[in-house]
């Protein structure tokens, strides 16, 4: 019997936990840290004002907490493909095989396709607040959100195109041409509203998704070394 009440209280303290998680990748990506009450956080998850010390130690802790949670719900979203285009790669530099530009393509193409379907989700939407905060104004959090989400992604992706330009993936031409890339795809997120008034859409449902995703892999396709890029 005590393990059974010892397992619900887990469950019930999992539970609380998750809910301020949640609640304040919202408050926090609409308010901002210092806009955001310990109040209005609790309220919204609908716990105790409590909670938050209790389980996080400050407002601080629980901020931390929150962009360690993003990075960690981020990551479950694109984890099959990135394990599996690693695991390629790694295999490749285990026997020394090149990446091949089509197989770089490939990969490439995948990868963006499953972004736009991200970054266009409703779930989306509080992930991007953060994310744009943590850009604009970096706190000790952004390091948990590039290391959790960008970072990883945007280095792989650095991978990819510099097979696909012929080049180094760590020189500066890869690195901007990847940056410029990825913001190619980041606007339909973060510009979310002037996309739909741009494209006269009402929302953006299968159709408009089908359209987002050609678009992405028209970009992959479109890549190509500049004029003098290439010896």
């Amino acid at each position: 019997m005590k393990d059974i009440s010892n397992s619900r209280a887990d469950t019930r303290s999992d539970a609380t936990r998750e809910k301020l998680l949640s609640a304040a990748l919202d408050v926090f990506g609409r308010y901002g840290f210092d806009g955001a009450s310990t109040r209005k956080l609790a309220d919204t998850a609908g716990v105790n004002l409590q909670a938050i010390p209790y389980y996080f130690g400050s407002k601080e802790g629980l901020y931390i907490a929150t962009a360690e949670h993003l990075a960690g719900v981020v990551a479950e979203h694109v984890a099959e493909i990135r394990q599996r285009v690693g695991r390629h790669l790694a295999e490749l530099d285990q026997t020394g095989t090149p990446l091949s530009v089509a197989q770089a393509r490939l990969f490439l193409t995948e990868i963006v396709q499953t972004m736009v379907v991200l970054f266009v989700s409703k779930e989306s939407e509080a992930w991007a607040r953060f994310i744009i905060r943590e850009q604009l104004e970096p706190t000790a959090a952004f390091e948990r959100v590039y290391t959790g989400i960008m970072g990883p992604m945007i280095n792989m992706g650095r991978r990819l195109i510099g097979t696909i330009l012929q080049d180094d993936p760590a020189s500066e031409n890869v690195r901007l041409r990847s940056l410029s890339f990825v913001g190619s795809l980041l606007v339909f997120r973060m510009a979310n509203a002037a996309v739909l008034a741009q494209m006269e859409w009402d929302s953006i449902g299968e159709e408009q998704l089908a359209k987002l995703q050609g678009h992405a892999r028209n970009l992959v396709a479109a890549l190509e070394p500049a004029k003098g890029e290439r010896e």
